[in-house]
């Protein structure tokens, strides 16, 4: 495997100078892309030197703690497209570990066979596609569902709508690897020298549990956010109208 040095890593600043100067041409905020360039590097350079120091003292305590930071901050940057509502948290909170964490259960413990759960050099990574991707999904599905509720939507419809384009990705990503694409962690993969058959078995688990993990999270996601809309309209209607109400599900 070819080892990139520091100085070669430079030469990808090119990438992020040409954006930003569309940016700039365009009389938009440069600031923006050279911000977040500059905190993926410091993060991912801290990260990993984090990630160095876990690998050589694996334990239970640390890595459960990293799992519990990385669902904490998934779930907040997952309500950022709705102004980040505090009523949205808790079932944020709820979705992203349960689906995320069955899914990593499958993939650990039924399909690889770890002998330690909380080994870091399997169980974070893994952890971080399945946030990530459930983050998303979630963060898609309820920016919809609030948009389609404001726009007077019934529940059920805004439900389904919500539901079907936080799928989006997920159904595109499944269709285009391997004819469009070659996913990240294939690619590292065959970079490091890995047989592609062994890689392609890897990358389907992680295909199938990223589909499983982030469709599960924005239905549980969304059935929270039903069940409190339903529950609000019940108190407001009254016990008169309760029955009317039920007939919404």
């Amino acid at each position: 495997m070819h080892v990139i040095s520091w100085g070669s890593l430079a030469w990808c600043a090119i990438p992020v100078v040409l954006i930003a100067t569309v940016y700039t041409r365009w009389s938009g905020k440069a600031s923006e892309v050279l911000l977040s360039a500059a905190r993926m590097t410091l993060q991912l350079i801290g990260v990993g030197y984090v990630l160095v120091a876990l690998f050589e003292n694996p334990s239970p305590w640390i890595t459960g703690g990293v799992l519990v930071v990385m669902i904490c901050i998934a779930s907040w940057i997952a309500l950022r497209p709705v102004n980040h509502q505090r009523n949205y948290l808790k079932p944020t909170l709820i979705a992203l570990t349960c689906s995320a964490g069955l899914h990593l259960f499958i993939s650990l413990v039924l399909v690889i066979g770890v002998d330690s759960w909380y080994e870091p050099r399997v169980i974070i990574p893994l952890a971080g596609m399945y946030f990530a991707n459930t983050m998303n999904a979630i963060s898609l599905a309820t920016e919809r569902y609030h948009s389609e509720l404001q726009e007077g939507k019934p529940e059920p419809k805004a439900r389904l709508t919500a539901f079907q384009a936080a799928m989006i990705p997920q159904i595109n990503s499944l269709l285009a690897v391997g004819l469009v694409s070659l996913p990240g962690m294939m690619t590292g993969q065959i970079l490091s020298g890995v047989s592609p058959l062994i890689a392609v078995r890897y990358q389907i688990m992680i295909m199938t549990m990223v589909l499983g993990s982030g469709g599960c999270g924005a239905a549980l996601m969304l059935w929270q956010l039903g069940r409190a809309d339903r529950s609000g309209r019940q108190r407001d209607n009254g016990p008169a109208d309760a029955d009317l109400v039920e007939n919404d599900l």
